[in-house]
């Protein structure tokens, strides 16, 4: 049996012990006061945040993929997170992965047993030739989880680097990898239920790792995401929005660079730096690894 007591997140929290007998907006504050908690106890692992997206960084600039597995609700976090890379940085989906326990059913499904699975974690790193090139996040509230644990153990063992986002103190999880974070968040206030204040973190802690680490690698000019995939009318007109805002064309000047080069980035670099060749600019951003910053520095007399 787990020692459930000596879990943080599955103890009572004092301050919510009448919530069947609260009225809704009694019930919404309370949640809404324990939320505002999140965001502090984060800050206070900001630094070990840091030293995990400079190690990621580093293994996706090097072409190493980054891999999130967790069981559950956790599990379904990475998976989000890995799935919004492609269309919000115009990264390949097989550069950020999220895996689940249990597989994609348990996306949607509960899967019985699956978060105990040792053997399946292993198997499905194995699935996607898991190298010591790659960064493995292990995904976990309780910061036991042995699908996790196992996972972990495994990406270690061949020299892949690792980190650990969990929510409890001192969680086994931690001693396991190379870049613990653990954010405490304490009793959740319905006992037990993490995909409250423990999804919550998680939740943000993922954006703030992959987003800071797509900023790193040029995915980023000013705060404005120049790789996006212009996949639908919304992104389009974003699309066109940003080249206007970072060029000071105007919207049809901008569209129909847009049109030409089918990118956000090569429009911008290509307005800037009056280069209108699609293949020299390919390999002039392709020289600085997609850094326009660093491309338009060079190449602007």
């Amino acid at each position: 049996m787990v020692d459930i007591k000596s879990i943080s997140t599955e103890q009572r929290n004092k301050l919510t012990k009448n919530l069947d007998v609260s009225s809704t907006v009694e019930i919404l504050k309370m949640f809404n006061n324990e939320d505002k908690n999140v965001p502090l106890v984060i800050e206070k692992v900001i630094d070990k945040i840091a030293l995990a997206v400079d190690s990621v960084t580093n293994c996706l600039a090097n072409g190493g993929r980054l891999f999130y597995i967790g069981a559950g609700t956790s599990g379904r976090l990475g998976v989000l997170d890995a799935s919004e890379c492609v269309p919000t940085f115009g990264v390949s989906s097989d550069m950020v992965i999220g895996i689940i326990a249990g597989g994609d059913v348990a996306l949607r499904h509960p899967v019985e047993g699956a978060e105990d699975d040792e053997l399946a974690a292993k198997n499905d790193l194995m699935k996607y030739q898991l190298s010591a090139n790659d960064f493995v996040i292990g995904i976990a509230a309780s910061g036991r989880t042995p699908y996790v644990v196992a996972g972990l153990k495994y990406a270690k063992s061949i020299g892949a680097k690792t980190a650990s986002i969990t929510t409890s103190h001192n969680a086994p999880v931690s001693k396991v990898v190379d870049f613990p974070i653990e954010a405490v968040t304490g009793p959740e206030p319905l006992t037990g239920s993490t995909r409250m204040k423990s999804g919550t973190a998680q939740k943000l802690i993922l954006n703030m790792i992959s987003t800071t680490a797509m900023v790193k690698l040029g995915k980023v000019y000013e705060n404005l995401m120049i790789d996006i995939q212009m996949s639908n009318k919304k992104l389009e007109s974003r699309a066109v929005s940003i080249v206007v805002e970072v060029t000071g064309v105007d919207d049809n000047v901008a569209q129909a660079h847009l049109d030409k080069y089918k990118s956000v980035k090569h429009a911008i670099f290509a307005i800037i730096s009056k280069i209108d060749d699609a293949k020299e600019i390919k390999r002039i951003l392709d020289l600085y690894n997609g850094n326009i910053r660093e491309a338009l520095r060079h190449n602007i007399l």
